[in-house]
């Protein structure tokens, strides 16, 4: 359990400080007696052997979390899963990965060069998640990706870390509707991603969800320092099953749309 909780404590650290520094404010904003719950956390990489799902998977699987849903996204050309511990109140773990093979062969030879660049010892120490790029990069090449497929983009900018924590409305006691918290969050000036509708699922698929528009953060290249989408925050309702408990799974037509939280266009 210690280990589980020292994990997501570097990759809150990471993405508080690397991804979405505004999450801070979204905290001390939502926070009441109680710490916030984490519902889960979202993790991107390609799917080459070095760096695919798998390896993503391996250090979470190591500490007790086991696989629990797949899901596919045909036309941004990823695949998800998720995954979940034992014990309920520790974050889901939500891994995608792109789908390279699909793309152009410039994209494909791009993504492998850069990936070429992680040093296979990095992988067998689960800090690696939280450790951001293991590649050099330059704007002009990013740029060429992010054209093709906005994921590979943010991902080569970025690299490993997570791309959103996501805080349980569930848990709330001043607030029972993700729309009061969409609410409270415009009127202290942050944007909401509403691609797909402000509020994403209903109580139907038993889970609503929405989020922050992405961050713009600072993000060192080879030839210079550029702003662009980092972190974004999530907020997420889940509805009781049928045997009462609270639906555990994720919505794709939901999430396809959440991941547009770190397009550019969104601003």
């Amino acid at each position: 359990m210690e280990r589980v909780v020292q994990l997501f404590d570097q990759l809150w650290q990471d993405y508080t400080q690397r991804l979405c520094p505004s999450a801070a404010q979204v905290q001390d904003l939502l926070t009441e007696d109680e710490p916030l719950l984490n519902d889960h956390i979202a993790l991107r990489t390609f799917n080459l052997p070095k760096v695919g799902l798998d390896r993503l998977a391996a250090p979470f699987i190591a500490m007790g979390y086991k696989p629990c849903g797949k899901y596919h996204f045909e036309a941004k050309k990823l695949y998800a899963e998720h995954f979940e511990h034992p014990n309920p109140d520790l974050p889901k773990v939500f891994i995608s990965e792109l789908l390279v093979g699909q793309f152009s062969s410039l994209l494909q030879q791009t993504v492998r060069e850069l990936v070429d660049q992680v040093p296979e010892e990095v992988m067998h120490n689960p800090a690696f998640l939280s450790g951001g790029r293991y590649w050099d990069l330059d704007y002009a090449t990013y740029e060429l990706l992010a054209a093709e497929s906005e994921y590979a983009g943010w991902l080569a900018a970025h690299g490993f870390g997570a791309n959103h924590f996501t805080v349980s409305i569930n848990q709330l006691e001043q607030f029972t509707e993700v729309a009061e918290v969409n609410h409270l969050l415009r009127h202290n000036g942050f944007s909401i991603n509403e691609s797909g509708g402000e509020v994403k699922g209903n109580p139907e698929v038993m889970l609503e969800q929405s989020s922050t528009i992405a961050d713009k953060v600072e993000v060192g290249f080879t030839d210079g320092v550029y702003a662009i989408p980092g972190g974004f925050y999530e907020f997420a309702k889940r509805y009781p099953t049928a045997d009462g408990e609270l639906y555990r799974g994720f919505v794709e037509a939901s999430a396809d749309k959440i991941f547009e939280s770190t397009h550019s266009g969104q601003d």
